[in-house]
């Protein structure tokens, strides 16, 4: 069994899609319309048939709070990995991102 896909909940879908291709240099993989909104998927670079993160829009008042508290207690919505966190960290800075927290190394 694989994990295929999952999602974070966004406000925007293309402030979302922008930050995520333009800043965090995730890959669009779908785009298809579904009424108001769209099923807006990215993949990581060069992994094209890995997992989607689904850009779902928040429209359900229960997951506005939920996002909220886990905001608020500090526990994240998603986890990225990568080769060097600092370097990466640092990047991210100088293209304007605000973290809340210090870059974690976590094990594996």
């Amino acid at each position: 069994m694989n994990i295929i896909l999952t999602s974070v909940t966004i406000d925007n879908q293309y402030k979302a899609l922008k930050f995520y291709t333009e800043i965090l240099g995730f890959i669009k993989k779908k785009d298809i319309p579904m009424g108001e909104h769209k099923w807006l998927t990215v993949v990581a670079p060069g992994n094209g048939n890995g997992v989607e993160l689904l850009l779902e829009p928040m429209g359900f008042e229960p997951a506005k709070i939920y996002r909220k508290q886990l905001f608020d207690a500090g526990i994240p919505a998603a986890v990225f990995g990568t080769d060097d966190i600092q370097q990466e960290y640092e990047r991210l800075e100088k293209l304007g991102v605000v973290s809340n927290q210090n870059p974690k190394l976590w094990g594996r």
